[in-house]
């Protein structure tokens, strides 16, 4: 079994990681759009998430100021509605939130509970504060701290997002380790010289060749195994 070690604090992604975040916007789009086809759901949520990648990225070129999920997400449910010709403002209001009602994958809460009994952890999301605070309500996330991208202005991969969680963990980088199912994250996180864990999820981000992660693992019952037998 792989071992983890000297390890203080465990940080987690939220969206993709502990949540299956296309199948929550999918979810809110059959509701909004309820008579229509799998494929009509199926490319209404590739749109959404496309808008939603541009954004970020818009941003972080600096060809946009920095804008919160929730008003970048009401502009992809508003694509979204113009496309089906919805034009109902509650309907449209209520498909905007769809990032808060998410549901967590079968092991995130039991693991998430599991994890938080030997080591601090700390939620680090792209989503915003009001979206992120709802979010874990409705999926029953646990953590320690939640922590979002919002406080830093910015959206991960940029090093000050990772910076949020080592300023709290409080302890040097190398012993904190940053949980996620998308590879272009963790190689944020080590940017900043934190370890990494990958977690392989359907909706992730798998890892190329030339990835260097400490672990890779099927799911949060193996990544505790792995931590508790190196603690």
């Amino acid at each position: 079994m792989t071992e983890i070690r000297d390890i203080d604090v465990v940080v987690f992604d939220v969206l993709g990681t502990l949540v299956d975040e296309p199948d929550g916007i999918g979810a809110a789009v059959r509701e909004a759009l309820s008579d229509a086809e799998q494929a009509t759901v199926d490319e209404s949520v590739t749109l959404w998430q496309r808008h939603v990648e541009t954004e970020q990225t818009r941003i972080a070129r600096g060809e946009r100021a920095y804008a919160d999920t929730a008003v970048i997400d009401a502009e992809a449910a508003q694509l979204v509605a113009d496309r089906a010709g919805i034009a109902d403002a509650a309907v449209i209001a209520r498909l905007a939130k769809a990032g808060q009602r998410l549901v967590p994958w079968e092991d995130t809460v039991s693991g998430l509970e599991r994890l938080s009994w030997h080591f601090p952890v700390i939620g680090l999301s792209n989503a915003g504060l009001s979206a992120l605070l709802r979010l874990n309500a409705f999926a029953g996330l646990r953590f320690h701290l939640a922590l979002s991208s919002e406080l830093a202005g910015a959206y991960k991969p940029a090093p000050e997002v990772y910076r949020l969680a080592l300023d709290a963990a409080g302890c040097a980088p190398e012993r904190v380790l940053m949980v996620a199912a998308h590879a272009w994250d963790l190689r944020g996180a080590q940017a900043v010289g934190m370890r990494t864990a990958y977690i392989g999820r359907s909706v992730g981000d798998p890892p190329k060749d030339t990835d260097t992660f400490d672990g890779h693992f099927d799911g949060l019952e193996a990544l505790t195994a792995a931590l508790v037998a190196g603690a």
